[in-house]
């Protein structure tokens, strides 16, 4: 079992910027992906960005230059520092954890940037 537990959501004006920080505890595996989704209201979910152990990352093209996922040296917690901010990036935000068999969310933080 892996829980999530994330921080750093806000208010924030078009422009601005935020870090997101997710610290996970459990069982982790030495194979494991942690990354960032986010859902808006009338939405789906999307993926956001996700960074494997190794260090390799993929975003959804909108974020792209914008956003900057990271994981901590204890491989243990990931950073999305969120600049450039645009009101359409206003969603609820999950932070998730990825093993070859498992999937798991955090509880969300809401990252609301105003126009």
């Amino acid at each position: 079992q892996v829980q999530l537990v994330e921080s750093g959501g806000g208010l924030v004006q078009a422009g601005g910027s935020l870090r997101l920080s997710c610290t996970a505890s459990g069982r982790i595996a030495s194979d494991n992906a942690m990354g960032w989704y986010r859902q808006a209201p009338g939405k789906q979910r999307e993926l956001v960005a996700d960074i494997t152990v190794s260090g390799r990352t993929n975003y959804v093209d909108s974020v792209k230059g914008r956003f900057t996922i990271s994981r901590g040296s204890a491989k243990n917690t990931v950073y999305l520092q969120m600049n450039s901010l645009k009101p359409e990036d206003t969603a609820v935000f999950y932070c998730t954890y990825r093993s070859a068999k498992y999937m798991y969310w955090g509880q969300g933080t809401q990252v609301t940037v105003s126009s």
